[in-house]
């Protein structure tokens, strides 16, 4: 004869095992829902390629962050996540919980940079910017301006002139070749846009010339409201083969050398940029121009003066003589004789 288990006894049996599960699920649950033990300040977790979700587990656990690694990692295949993790550089903020980790691991929302490339720099100044910058590869260090180019793909191209200024967000791990790849596209793009809605009859023949002379534009001027004033200047000048005869230009051939003061002698230096001996426009540009200065260049303002000069506060007085300009040299710059007439133009 068979023995039996009375039916009372397995009812009750299921019944425990039925509170049980459900007691451990609401644990589980509950463990779940508290919040990391990170500090206020919250930390940085780093997840290199093929980091595995046991060895973020049991990093974290040994912080101190997690008290229940094993729950996580089971959440984590659970869900799909543990084969989906992206590398990269988190922040952990204060009150995160293990769901929410994994969501933020799982979508790659990693700590992002900034780098900001100023209108006007010269390519020197940008290579040091990027050599400064916080969790950003110097993978050029050591390389030559002709070896960086050649390394973004153009080695046929001088680097002046050709990275577009602006704010650029970047990742740890990222390199400084990948932000000037950037910076050359953004300026590709934006001068070829320009170049397409640029007024007819401009003294330029390629988009290159007008990159070249918006940045004598862009180191000449102060603000915004005279750029394409002065871009009026430079281009009538070009129109009666006169030369430019710009200040920043001789700046740029000194080089180095350049010590706040241009004198007498460096405005007869023989150097290809120097636009006081050369006619023309220089043979590369002198800096970096923004995006006013290209839209400058291909719209100048419309009038007849030839000449300017800085008056103090970002601004410059123009002037359709030399007469007039020279008397605008000598009150604005050296102090003496009478204020010339304001112009209007």
């Amino acid at each position: 004869m068979r023995n039996r288990v009375p039916l009372r006894g397995l009812v009750r049996v299921g019944l425990v095992m039925v509170a049980a599960l459900v007691v451990c699920g609401a644990l589980v649950q509950n463990l779940l829902q508290q919040p990391l033990d990170l500090p206020p300040e919250g930390m940085v977790l780093e997840l290199s390629s093929g980091t595995t979700l046991r060895r973020v587990a049991m990093d974290l656990a040994a912080r101190g962050v997690v008290s229940q690694p094993d729950l996580l990692v089971l959440l984590g295949r659970y869900r799909g996540d543990a084969v989906r993790l992206k590398q990269g550089e988190y922040q952990l903020d204060a009150g995160i919980t293990p769901p929410q980790l994994l969501d933020q691991l799982v979508a790659g929302r990693v700590i992002t940079r900034v780098v900001t490339l100023l209108e006007g720099w010269t390519f020197a100044q940008i290579r040091a910017a990027l050599a400064d910058s916080e969790a950003l590869q110097n993978v050029t260090a050591g390389l030559s301006d002709a070896e960086v180019m050649t390394r973004l793909g153009y080695p046929e191209q001088l680097p002046e002139g050709r990275f577009f200024p602006d704010s650029y967000q970047y990742r740890k791990g990222d390199s400084d070749l990948d932000l000037l790849a950037r910076a050359y596209r953004a300026m590709e793009k934006n001068l070829a846009q320009a170049w397409q809605t640029r007024d007819p009859d401009l003294p330029l023949t390629t988009p290159y010339e007008a990159l070249i002379l918006a940045s004598i534009v862009e180191r000449e001027s102060g603000g915004q409201a005279e750029r394409r004033r002065i871009a009026g200047v430079f281009v009538r000048r070009l129109r009666l083969g006169m030369k430019l005869q710009s200040d920043p230009t001789v700046i740029y051939a000194i080089g180095p050398a350049y010590d706040g003061n241009i004198t007498r002698r460096h405005l007869q230096l023989d150097r290809p940029h120097n636009t006081y001996v050369r006619y023309g426009l220089p043979p590369t540009p002198i800096a970096s121009p923004g995006l006013a200065s290209l839209l400058a260049v291909m719209h100048p303002e419309d009038g007849d003066s030839l000449y300017f000069v800085a008056r103090g506060e970002g601004r410059h007085y123009f002037s359709s003589t030399l007469r007039q300009h020279n008397q605008a040299v000598n009150y604005y710059q050296l102090g003496r004789g009478r204020e010339p007439p304001q112009t209007h133009e």
